[in-house]
């Protein structure tokens, strides 16, 4: 009989692994990405101490598009790198959740990246 895994659980232990060499710092924080099935959530996040810099999610009231789609991912990506450089952020560190660079997380990625975000 073959053990299956719960894909949360195994994008959880991804995570854990990509978390241990991922780490943030004033001068060029975390950008950290979680995806839902309805929404795409983008942080930078100061980890010595454990401080979020900026914030945007396709829940906000401001955001127009869903961010169950790549045109809402794109948009968050633009979104939040603004937001960062209105801080004075230009260089981060990529953490992609444990999810794969593909679609959303890749299109979240390639906006900030075209916005002024360097990683």
């Amino acid at each position: 009989m073959k053990r299956s895994i719960d894909k949360d659980a195994r994008r959880q232990r991804i995570h854990v692994r990509i978390r241990d060499r991922v780490k943030g710092t004033q001068e060029r924080p975390r950008l950290a990405v979680f995806r839902s099935l309805k929404h795409i959530y983008a942080q930078l996040i100061d980890d010595r101490t454990g401080r979020t810099i900026v914030s945007a999610s396709s829940a906000e009231k401001s955001a127009t598009a869903s961010g169950g789609n790549l045109a809402g991912a794109k948009e968050i990506g633009k979104l939040i790198a603004g937001r960062a450089v209105a801080e004075g952020v230009k260089k981060v560190v990529f953490d992609r959740g444990g999810y794969l660079y593909h679609g959303r997380v890749k299109a979240l990625a390639d906006a900030a990246r075209e916005a002024g975000l360097e990683f």
